[in-house]
């Protein structure tokens, strides 16, 4: 069984084990695949895994002995998912393995818009505390998030999560979702519609899929609802936020600021206008990627390959 993986740099840049693929069948691991190299290196493969790499339909008509592709992540829109059902290709994915990372991402950046801890301590490894007539200085706002409002838009597995952490910082959860639950088990927890949600909340958090009802979600009309003292945080996908209206809406005052962990195109040109907007942390798509995601996603992996060559797939997604 040739196994191959386009792009496993991602996953494991050498602190994990490609051992337990390795014992499925001949396996090669490419770090990164330029797309005019894709269909050579999947030549002959029956199984092909990628993260990022694309395998469009044109791309798929030219591996006829394919048989399987897994995508090394949650979403699977690398994959022409239909156009792999109709030549009988099996698509798993790998879901829920980054949860408890993509959660704790979500406060990391809410808490240094509130508590201003990295550009404190660059405060401090400059000098200005030693030069301080005072015991304790601050440059920045600090505000607490006890008796805040937390807006939650999109409420699966990580939206869930995110709730109960507001919720033991005492915050009060809103949220709106495409499908609602009787039982949150979330306390302070009240469901609304969106418009709602986006005047009343203190911070918003999105956990929503990218689907066509949901892409520039976030734009000038959305913003222009929010309250001025508003944070937006976004660890799901880049495109859900129209980055020229945020880059507009933070500059302008129309909010306080933001947390992003994804842009809408990954990595951003040097011109996206959000790169030098006011108040508005960004982190390079990481909020998957500790080691102990990445280790849960290597096993998931594993995992789906050994059922589909047990004949009981699970996580298909075609």
């Amino acid at each position: 069984m040739k196994i191959v993986v386009l792009d496993g740099y991602a996953l494991n840049p050498g602190d994990l084990s490609w051992e337990a693929l390795q014992q499925s069948g001949e396996l090669t691991v490419y770090d990164r695949t330029p797309a005019d190299q894709i269909v050579k290196r999947c030549e002959g493969a029956e199984i092909v895994f990628t993260n990022k790499t694309p395998l469009t339909e044109e791309t798929l008509k030219q591996l006829n002995k394919l048989q399987y592709i897994g995508v090394l992540a949650t979403g699977y829109n690398v994959v022409n998912t239909a156009a792999a059902k109709t030549q009988g290709i099996i698509v798993c994915n790998a879901p829920d393995y980054s949860t408890a990372s993509v959660v704790q991402t979500v406060f990391a950046l809410l808490l240094e818009l509130t508590n201003h801890v990295q550009r404190h301590s660059d405060a401090v490894a400059s000098g200005k505390w030693s030069q301080s007539k005072d015991w304790c200085f601050w440059n920045y706002p600090l505000s607490e998030l006890s008796g805040k409002t937390l807006g939650i838009i999109g409420f699966g597995n990580i939206g869930q999560k995110v709730a109960a952490v507001g919720a033991a910082f005492g915050m009060h959860i809103l949220c709106t979702s495409k499908t609602r639950r009787t039982h949150t088990g979330v306390q302070d927890f009240r469901w609304v519609d969106t418009p709602e949600l986006l005047s009343n909340a203190d911070v918003i958090s999105l956990h929503c899929p990218l689907v066509p009802e949901t892409k520039g979600l976030i734009n000038k009309t959305t913003l222009s609802q929010m309250k001025r003292t508003a944070f937006l945080i976004n660890t799901s996908r880049g495109p859900v936020v129209e980055d020229d209206d945020l880059a507009h809406a933070l500059n302008n005052d129309v909010i306080a600021g933001a947390g992003l962990d994804v842009l809408t195109t990954e990595p951003p040109p040097p011109d996206n206008p959000l790169l030098k907007a006011k108040n508005c942390i960004i982190t390079p798509h990481i909020g998957w990627a500790s080691k102990e995601a990445r280790l849960r996603l290597m096993q998931i992996t594993v995992d789906n390959l050994n059922a589909f060559m047990q004949g009981k797939p699970v996580n298909v997604v075609n």
